[in-house]
């Protein structure tokens, strides 16, 4: 098992389409990453909840402290805490009946592990692992189309097969 298996794009497309969306890690702070990835998908009209245990609001929202405190059906979860607590946030998903989860990875270390990958193998759960939404959340911009381009050209990312 690859610890960033390839992307296939077409299955992060269809992961941003399911419907509602938790982003782990999420907060109004703007060395948090995940305060970017909730407003991109707000803006691009994905339902968004924002989970943090020591936050109260990501962009004027209300964040949950843990994934079994948000309210409603959750369709997946975009897990951007450290690859250190990722296999945690999985292990609570997977609790919830949660099938679908991303992995986010950006520049930096990323939520990916060996661990987190392999409870979503023994689980038969869709996983998005290594790489970040903002990559697909069209028209995809600046250092976001850079790195797309960068991962097709290293073959780390599959074309969409439409569109």
């Amino acid at each position: 098992m690859q610890d960033s298996p390839v992307i296939d794009q077409g299955k992060a497309n269809a992961f941003l389409a399911v419907g509602r969306i938790v982003v782990v890690g999420a907060s109004d702070d703007a060395k948090n990453f995940g305060f970017p990835i909730c407003q991109a998908l707000i803006e691009h009209g994905i339902q968004t909840v924002a989970v943090h245990p020591q936050a109260p609001s990501s962009g004027g929202a209300p964040c949950y402290p843990d994934l079994a405190s948000v309210p409603g059906t959750i369709d997946g979860v975009i897990v951007m805490v450290s690859k250190e607590r990722s296999a945690e946030v999985v292990s609570q998903s997977i609790g919830l009946g949660i099938r679908r989860i991303w992995l986010f990875k950006g520049s930096g270390p990323g939520a990916v592990s060996r661990e987190a990958l392999q409870l979503c193998e023994d689980h038969g759960v869709d996983v998005i692992a290594g790489a970040c939404p903002l990559m697909f959340l069209g028209p995809v911009r600046g250092v976001h189309r850079l790195h797309r381009t960068f991962r097709r050209t290293n073959r780390s990312l599959t074309k969409a097969t439409s569109g």
